[in-house]
């Protein structure tokens, strides 16, 4: 079995609860939406075998390591990656649409997701994703109050938070603002509120 990816390099976490964290990312090649703003290259650059891929993650020291994407729940082999890696000593995240749970979400140490408005009526309760360490939600418009309500009712996590969209070369942090402002005062009860995630990476000018 081979493990289609994009890439395989260390940078620092750019978003979430642990933006700025050292890591090593795996960037699986494949996704199963295709939203129309994504910036992911999901060009298959490689197709790698477990061992080859562990010796990739052996030559960097960042034992902190973020499966991304692509989608890596569409993955044949996932469980036993991350078997490998935890087995290596790596503490390993996982950052998904959430669409479709992965095989065995205990494996992991953290999980991010980011489920996608455009495709809120394909998200079932039977295979979606339900708990996670935090959610991530990009403000694709300010109008998706509701969406980000009903995950946070389907999605239980630590932290919710919002996210800017950046198409064309432009952030539309202000579009984010305002989904913020709608959000928290859609669910005023909410604990802990919403928070706003800048993507430290692209304001700094790293991968």
């Amino acid at each position: 079995m081979k493990y289609r990816l994009n890439s395989v390099f260390t940078s620092l976490q750019g978003e979430g609860r642990n933006v700025g964290r050292p890591a090593t990312f795996i960037r699986f090649a494949t996704c199963n939406l295709h939203c129309p703003w994504c910036d992911t290259h999901r060009t298959v650059h490689m197709e790698l075998s477990l061992e080859e891929v562990m010796l990739k993650v052996r030559h960097r020291e960042k034992r902190f390591v973020i499966l991304t994407g692509g989608e890596p729940s569409v993955q044949a082999g996932l469980s036993d990656l991350v078997r490998a890696l935890k087995d290596d000593g790596r503490v390993v995240a996982l950052e998904t649409n959430g669409f479709i749970a992965p095989p065995h979400p205990e494996l992991f140490d953290y999980i991010a997701c980011s489920p996608k408005p455009d495709y809120a009526p394909r998200y079932r309760d039977g295979q979606m994703l339900n708990r996670a360490n935090e959610v991530r939600i990009v403000a694709e418009t300010d109008m998706i109050a509701s969406f980000c309500r009903n995950m946070r009712e389907r999605i239980k996590a630590d932290d919710y938070y919002i996210s800017p969209l950046e198409k064309d070369g432009k952030m539309h942090y202000r579009r984010a603002l305002n989904l913020l402002s709608k959000v928290n005062r859609l669910m005023p009860d909410a604990n802990p509120p919403w928070a706003l995630s800048i993507q430290m990476h692209k304001v700094i000018g790293i991968r």
